[in-house]
């Protein structure tokens, strides 16, 4: 197969969607690997290491369409890349489409093979092309937290951690998934007080049981939530519902309730977030105020420390890449289920259902094209 690696072209996408060490060991394989000129620069992979690795080199953007028939990538494809997507090819990325129906219009018109990181889901429920990108997203979320809640940025003025007579800040965490569990660890560990909410209560047992002593779990309510906004100073929102748009858990009316500078991290902003008054920002313009508090809710978290972000999503995708490789996306969606899941968008046809009841689109039966 040959597979092509576009430079991202989002605004401050820093990271690639394949490391040297991933298109080696699909050029091995025999499959032709073209990766477009400095896309892995800004992630510390220069052109050569590529090179060096079997892969060949593009100059541009449009080279990449036209030459591959898997297009690798990390964010959903914007506007000025749609007209390079062909009928029939197969794109294998992030999209995200629940919380954007101009993407999901595109992607239908194109007749492409939308195969999406973000829902490829194993047996056990849990997302393997997900997870790295939560894991780096959820330390981020605590990380960022902590500097916006500093007074220069607009926070409260409130260090995370406290010094000895002086109490730490409070942070709240809506979902104990991946996401919200890394950020918990991250916010206990630098000495904050941290309360978890979420609606599963074996999921809240478990965590009770691994977080330290600093972090209470609590079952996540809207009264629960109501009351625990007044008093904390982060905000972090961490839910996800796998290819569906992110319900709202803090709604406008609730900013009035919390405290002038408390910071709001929307981590969930890729799926529309689960604060009402989230809208996407960008690393360069990272933050807004509503009400007097800080919305933080950029969102390509991970794209700001694209080293780690790059290396942790090769090691994830790059099996699930060799299987489409090897044997075409029909053969290896049929053998693996995990991939199937993956299928959102197949020649104009909507195949999941997150996507169809997003928009009210009609939903096709996955099967019809394996």
């Amino acid at each position: 197969m040959v597979i092509a690696v576009p430079k991202e072209i989002k605004s401050d996408e820093n990271r690639v969607a394949l490391t040297p060490a991933g298109a080696l060991e699909l050029s091995k394989r025999g499959h032709e690997v073209y990766v477009q000129k400095s896309a892995g620069v800004n992630s510390g992979f220069e052109d050569n290491r590529y090179e060096e690795a079997g892969a060949k080199i593009l100059p541009a953007m449009e080279d990449c369409y036209t030459k591959g028939e898997m297009i690798m990538k990390v964010k959903e494809p914007i506007e000025k890349e749609y007209k390079h997507i062909q009928k029939g090819q197969l794109v294998f990325t992030y999209f995200h489409f629940a919380s954007y129906r101009p993407l999901t219009d595109a992607m239908i018109k194109s007749g492409s093979i939308c195969l999406a990181y973000e829902t490829v889901e194993l047996p056990d429920r849990s997302l393997p092309l997900l997870i790295p990108m939560s894991e780096v997203a959820g330390r981020m979320a605590v990380q960022e937290g902590a500097k916006y809640l500093e007074r220069p940025m607009g926070g409260r003025g409130i260090l995370l951690g406290g010094v000895p007579g002086v109490r730490p800040a409070k942070v709240l965490v809506l979902g104990g998934g991946i996401v919200g569990t890394q950020a918990a660890k991250m916010a206990a560990g630098l000495g904050a007080t941290v309360t978890i909410l979420d609606i599963n209560l074996d999921r809240l047992r478990y965590l009770a049981d691994v977080m330290p002593a600093n972090v209470t779990t609590m079952f996540s309510t809207e009264l629960n939530i109501r009351q625990l906004i007044k008093e904390h100073d982060l905000i972090i929102g961490a839910v996800l519902i796998p290819g569906a748009k992110t319900p709202h858990l803090i709604t406008r009316d609730m900013l009035k309730e919390m405290g002038t500078g408390t910071v709001l991290v929307d981590v969930a902003v890729d799926q529309g977030g689960c604060f009402e008054t989230t809208k996407p920002t960008t690393h360069e313009n990272p933050t807004y105020k509503v009400d007097g508090t800080l919305h933080y809710s950029v969102a390509n978290m991970p794209g700001a420390v694209p080293y780690t972000s790059t290396i942790a999503l090769t090691n994830a995708t790059l099996p699930y890449a060799i299987q489409l490789a090897d044997k075409g996306w029909q053969h290896a969606c049929r053998d693996n289920n995990a991939l199937k899941m993956g299928l959102n968008i197949i020649k104009g046809q909507v195949v999941y259902r997150g996507v169809a009841d997003a928009f009210g689109l009609k939903l096709i039966d996955v099967n019809k094209y394996l």
